[in-house]
């Protein structure tokens, strides 16, 4: 197990969200699961967020617990494969020629899109 400043140093991944009905945002630390905070503008929220990490480590720490590592982008190779119906694949073909891009590009586009809109929602 590491030191409680090791793993302070870990490039954990931290989520703020607006919190509309409290005005204020709510932090987390996806990998770190029950890790929350919040704070009334980004800067109090991050400090909060920065001392909720520290606290919930500890506790982790103290009780003996696995502490997960942070998520690393190299894990990741950018490419899955996917089965889908012909019908689709063919609409997603010929919008893509209409496009004058790949169907890997137009499907990227609209995946990206997608997440855009899913995050305007929010």
């Amino acid at each position: 197990m590491m030191s409680i400043e090791n793993y302070l140093k870990l490039p954990y991944k931290m989520e703020i969200v607006p919190e509309i009905d409290e005005s204020g945002f709510v932090v987390s630390f996806p990998e770190l699961p029950g890790c929350i905070s919040c704070g009334f503008n980004i800067e109090e929220t991050i400090k909060n967020a920065l001392d909720a990490k520290k606290a919930w480590l500890e506790a982790m720490l103290e009780a003996g617990k696995e502490i997960p590592m942070p998520n690393n982008i190299e894990d990741y190779s950018g490419q899955f494969k996917l089965r889908i119906p012909k019908s689709l694949h063919k609409q997603l073909a010929e919008q893509s020629r209409h496009e004058g891009i790949s169907m890997n590009q137009y499907c990227l586009y609209l995946l990206t899109r997608n997440e855009a809109i899913v995050s305007l929602e929010k």
